[in-house]
């Protein structure tokens, strides 16, 4: 039986992973059974607060302005967009919100003003607040703590070592810099990553060592599968096959007992008998909504059936961690710094995503 431990190597996770899948699931569900109610589920929905128009280039992004995706880029939403989005959201069922904003990283004035208004809101609202919004600094993040946000999102996507494959505009450092800086406060921490990236599974056992020995360990973390989306560099891969999920759900569950696993994007190819498997190796969380920021995914009403059927029920808010405290504007003890943080900008090229980038500008 698995206790927390933030030093587990990469050979370790990798004769979890491999496995036998009877043995592996048997472990991976005994544990999630030691730490969790194994018929509750959260239910998060993802709003895109500021669609598309990123400067990165991160391999698998539609919203990256450098690739042709359809994806229009559209400006920040109001506040009283985003309580509508988030009043619907809470009536289907969801306890979480996450928002997110197609920026590198956060910049000081009347957008982030907006956005502190938003978690503040939506705090009121007696819901979970999540936010991913890019790179941030530690004043950055006491100021989104004290408007009450519950997590903040930072993916670290894959090993450190395949991250260069996929992206080159910004360091794998500035990601666990940006988890530092959100540990400095009371927000809970949400990263993971994306596996069918064409990513080994050594990179993905390397992920979660990245992931593991981080103290404390994540409150959650995200597996997505890769959505492939046409005009994006990886929009040739094949989709992850479900047991390639379930070994991924099942080896985090061991390593992360105690955090909350997010079956995220790619659920639309994975059919209710796989969704069910992947709850049982461990997965207890999931977003909620008929799309995630720009890519598909299952309608909560058909959610809600599965849950039925499977006979589990939506997690309540705040559940695991107190619900925090909202503090308005005006009585701020961190007011905003007008920060210009150098986060780094790797120099190499990445060949797929240069092609993607020239077949954008031949179209264009």
């Amino acid at each position: 039986m698995s206790e927390i431990r933030h030093n587990w190597t990469k050979d370790e996770i990798l004769r979890i992973y491999n496995k036998p899948l009877m043995d592996l699931l048997y472990e991976a569900a005994t544990i999630h059974r030691k730490y969790h109610d194994p018929n509750t589920i959260q239910v998060s929905t993802l709003i895109s607060v500021k669609t598309g128009g990123c400067s990165e280039d991160c391999g698998y992004c539609a919203q990256a302005a450098r690739y042709h995706t359809h994806v229009e880029a559209e400006g920040l939403l109001t506040v009283p967009q985003v309580k509508a989005q988030a009043l619907r959201a809470k009536s289907a069922g969801s306890s979480r919100v996450c928002m997110g904003a197609a920026w590198r990283n956060v910049k000081d004035g009347p957008e982030f003003d907006q956005v502190l208004e938003m978690v503040r809101t939506i705090n009121k609202l007696d819901m979970e607040v999540c936010c991913t919004l890019g790179m941030i600094t530690e004043n950055q993040a006491q100021r989104l703590s004290e408007a009450g946000l519950y997590a903040y999102n930072h993916n670290l996507d894959t090993s450190e070592e395949y991250y260069k494959e996929v992206i080159s505009t910004r360091g794998y450092e500035d990601r666990l810099q940006t988890i530092e800086n959100v540990r400095k406060t009371n927000i809970t921490v949400c990263s993971g990553g994306i596996i069918g990236m064409g990513e080994s599974v050594e990179d993905r056992a390397s992920m979660l060592v990245s992931l593991s020995t981080l103290y404390p360990q994540p409150e959650s973390v995200p597996i997505n599968a890769l959505v492939a989306v046409e005009g994006t560099p990886l929009e040739d891969q094949k989709p992850v096959e479900i047991w390639e999920m379930i070994r991924m759900i099942a080896t985090t569950r061991i390593v992360m007992p105690t955090t909350q696993i997010r079956l995220s994007a790619g659920r639309t190819h994975i059919s209710r008998e796989g969704q069910a498997m992947c709850f049982f190796a461990g997965a207890n969380s999931i977003f909620a909504g008929d799309k995630l920021l720009t890519t598909p995914n299952p309608d909560i009403a058909e959610d809600m059936r599965m849950f039925e059927i499977l006979g589990m029920r939506p997690q309540k808010p705040f559940e695991t961690h107190p619900q925090p405290q909202t503090i308005e504007a005006e009585d701020s003890q961190y007011p905003s710094l007008g920060e210009k943080p150098k986060w780094s900008r790797p120099s190499h090229k990445i060949e797929r995503n240069e092609k993607a980038r020239i077949k954008k500008e031949k179209i264009s």
